[in-house]
């Protein structure tokens, strides 16, 4: 079983209206719904907060978030775009009632639902201002307290401000491109870990900062996406890299294109130019490179050879240990 609860407030009663929340929302849900592939992914629930016809209560909302971590299941996440609140005791998600934000729903109850819900997999994804006090230690401050199986990725610090841009959050903004494939895996999964890594590396030092909090043995995949590479061709990788410091040796006959036959050069192997295209394919992908030569075309027409990457080595190990 894999669920969520998407929720998105734009209205807000007594406090000031956002205006791009409720289109992030709808957007994190259309992809959490279903992989790139259209194949069913998680069972959504969403919830918005247009207008003044369907203010979200806080009784609404904690309900909302209490049955989404009932029962369980592979994983539940909770996605949050609105107001958030902070202050002495805590923080806070503000739901469309909200008058001084200490009476909207507080984070510590949030982590109580997940960190006891019987879900192997636990996410809280929060695109709201001081969202990275979530998971803190009531009493010890900075100090995270997270069971096994929780994970934490926030918009912004405790201390920051979530921003919008052109009608959207920052934050979401981004966490979509990372489920549209911009954090996606060689295998096409994407995970919670490289969803923070893309977030992270796409926001100024200076600007708001992603905060990620994690107690897991291993990340599960949010998203499947179309990988950059066909598994088969990937799995090929420890066929032709049989060990680490392996060097694959080239020749003319690897090279399909030259601009004319030339006497006393090898011609093209119809069945080497298949292990060379794939070969350019981890090229490409930054699992090889070819030594002395600035191109592939160039080390196989002189005779060279291509080695691993660290990425490829990587990949190389996992495919020997049946892991890929």
């Amino acid at each position: 079983m894999r669920r969520a609860l998407v929720v998105g407030i734009d209205h807000y009663q007594h406090i000031s209206r956002l205006y791009g929340c409720v289109n992030d929302a709808t957007s994190v849900a259309s992809r959490l719904e279903r992989n790139e592939d259209r194949s069913r992914n998680f069972d959504v629930r969403t919830v918005l907060g247009r207008d003044a016809k369907d203010l979200l209560t806080r009784d609404e909302l904690r309900g909302a978030v209490e049955e989404l971590f009932k029962g369980d299941g592979e994983v539940a996440l909770f996605y949050f775009a609105g107001h958030g609140h902070i202050e002495a005791t805590g923080g806070y998600l503000c739901p469309g009632d909200c008058k001084s934000g200490h009476d909207g729903l507080a984070l510590s109850d949030i982590m109580t639902f997940a960190n006891n819900s019987g879900f192997r997999n636990k996410i809280v994804v929060l695109d709201s201002c001081h969202s990275g006090i979530a998971g803190n230690h009531p009493a010890y401050g900075a100090m995270a307290e997270l069971k096994d199986g929780v994970t934490i990725l926030t918009a912004s610090t405790a201390d920051q401000y979530a921003s919008e841009k052109s009608g959207s959050g920052v934050f979401t903004t981004l966490f979509v491109d990372a489920l549209d494939g911009g954090a996606a895996n060689l295998v096409g999964d994407v995970t919670p870990g490289s969803v923070y890594a893309h977030i992270d590396q796409s926001l100024w030092a200076w600007a708001q900062r992603p905060v990620f909090k994690t107690n897991v043995q291993s990340f599960i995949s949010l998203r499947k996406v179309r990988p950059p590479i066909e598994l088969a061709d990937l799995q090929r990788i420890a066929e032709f890299f049989p060990s680490t410091d392996f060097h694959f040796p080239l020749d003319p006959s690897y090279e399909p294109e030259r601009p004319a036959p030339v006497p006393g050069v090898a011609a093209p192997d119809p069945e080497k130019n298949k292990v060379f295209a794939i070969l350019q394919k981890f090229n490409r992908l930054n699992l090889l490179v070819p030594e002395d030569a600035p191109h592939m075309y160039h080390a196989a027409m002189d005779s060279k050879t291509v080695r691993l990457t660290a990425l490829g080595e990587h990949y190389r190990r996992l495919v020997a240990e049946g892991l890929v």
